[in-house]
């Protein structure tokens, strides 16, 4: 009973997060301005995320949670860039002196 119940709800979390990213997907492609696509992008890779983990979940292994990571700090890195060039144009500012 409750592996069947296990199964129903897992199954239907796969499905839920599969729309999600088809939404998500079709938002990056089609959205109107950049910061829209940036929205979307960093919704879709937090949608992988959970698919990733739910997948972990299914066979019962640690192993892709290393994917997980990966996914998380690709996504930030690349959030944060294209803000940045949003905002201002450029991504790496070559003004900053450090202090020695």
């Amino acid at each position: 009973m409750i592996e069947t119940l296990t199964n129903f709800f897992i199954t239907s979390a796969l499905v839920l997060f599969g729309i999600a990213f088809i939404i998500g997907l079709f938002r990056l492609i089609k959205g109107p301005t950049t910061a829209d696509r940036v929205v979307a992008f960093d919704a879709s890779s937090a949608v992988i995320m959970c698919i990733i983990g739910i997948v972990s979940v299914i066979y019962n292994t640690v192993s892709f949670l290393d994917s997980i990571m990966l996914v998380a700090i690709i996504s930030f890195v690349s959030s944060v860039s294209i803000s940045r060039f949003i905002g201002g144009g450029r991504v790496f500012n070559g003004t900053n002196k450090r202090n020695h």
